[in-house]
């Protein structure tokens, strides 16, 4: 078993090609699947180097300094930077040992999608790309904007929010925690 199939909060992947609408359909579920009580997380993967700090500040002006960890603190919010000592592709699971894990009851995951974890497939036929689903096991269902015949794999349309959470709930978080859904 790899630490992915063995982290303690269910993983749900969105993957696709750039420009399929992953953070659009992530940004429109997670409001609905809060409706239903979860705790959400969110990890995002850039192949761009990342910089929200700004200079000038005292948190920026600390880890350009040396600091290789960084924690901002404020009222609402705590942020915290990770500086890798040579610059690499992180690994979904360095990104998931970031999390608190006890405050969460799902993770959704945008990118990294060759990794091995439960994903949904996003697929727009105006890009013209090939289907992930063919080569990838861990596809569990497709969301595309032309009907296709996707062997037992549920398909939706970008439009069917609601089926989309009902699927969460029951293919993603009842199977995990091996109990039926809300």
């Amino acid at each position: 078993m790899t630490y992915l199939t063995q982290f303690p909060v269910p993983l749900l992947g969105f993957a696709a090609f750039s420009g399929t609408g992953k953070t659009t359909l992530i940004e429109q579920l997670i409001p609905l699947l809060i409706k239903q009580g979860l705790r959400i997380a969110l990890v995002k993967h850039s192949h761009h180097d990342i910089e929200m700090d700004k200079p000038g500040k005292d948190s920026y002006r600390l880890r350009k300094a040396g600091a290789s960890q960084v924690v901002l603190a404020g009222t609402h919010r705590s942020i915290c930077f990770h500086e890798h000592e040579q610059a690499h592709d992180s690994q979904l699971s360095e990104q998931l040992a970031l999390l608190n894990t006890q405050a969460l009851d799902l993770v959704l995951v945008e990118g990294y999608r060759d990794q091995a974890f439960p994903k949904i497939e996003l697929h727009r036929s105006v890009l013209q790309k090939p289907f992930l689903y063919k080569e990838d096991a861990n596809i569990i269902g497709i969301v595309c904007d032309q009907p296709i015949d996707a062997g037992n794999l549920p398909l939706f349309d970008f439009t069917q929010l609601q089926k989309i959470v009902s699927f969460i709930l029951n293919e993603v978080i009842a199977v995990a925690n091996n109990k039926p859904a809300k």
